[in-house]
């Protein structure tokens, strides 16, 4: 016989479920109402997981997390968002932003600029894949100019070339 799965009394029944009416989020509101049927009505796993529509790990884990943390252990970041940067957005914002001003003044601006600006705000050196992905991040593009016009004619190319003097 598989074994109950049961919550910690950390809430009482009724915060329990004013906690599933005010959540933000999908996964926000899943999460609780696996709380409340683990403390309404104690079963296993499986029975939980089928009842609110989830996996059995899912009901595992946030009872786990519920029963050790409290309130807390459910509030966690999600998935997504940029948990491993160097600079925020805004310092990444503020840098780019003054090599926009150079690039109004008609100057040019390299990468390896960018990355030595990056390097000493950072404070250490950091991959030439780390700048790109910035520069991408902030919607900045390589311009260079085109190899050829698209409107050139051949014909009268291969005319200059003959009767011009050498």
């Amino acid at each position: 016989m598989a074994q109950v799965t049961q919550a910690f009394l950390h809430l009482d029944l009724e915060t329990v479920k004013q906690k599933v009416k005010l959540a933000t989020s999908h996964w926000e509101k899943q999460k609780w109402l696996v709380i409340y049927n683990a403390i309404a009505d104690p079963r296993t796993a499986a029975e939980i997981a089928l009842h609110v529509g989830v996996s059995k790990g899912f009901v595992r884990k946030v009872i786990q997390q519920y029963n050790r943390q409290g309130e807390t252990g459910l509030s966690t970041p999600g998935k997504g968002g940029r948990r491993n940067c160097y600079l925020s957005w805004e310092q990444e914002k503020k840098l780019i932003d003054s090599f926009k001003e150079k690039a109004r003044r008609g100057q040019v601006t390299t990468a390896m600029q960018i990355k030595l600006a990056y390097e000493r705000e950072c404070g250490f050196t950091v991959h030439k894949t780390t700048i790109y992905r910035l520069i991408e991040r902030h919607q900045w593009r390589k311009i260079v100019p085109r190899p050829n016009h698209p409107k050139k004619d051949l014909n009268a190319i291969d005319k200059f070339k003959k009767t011009s003097l050498n």
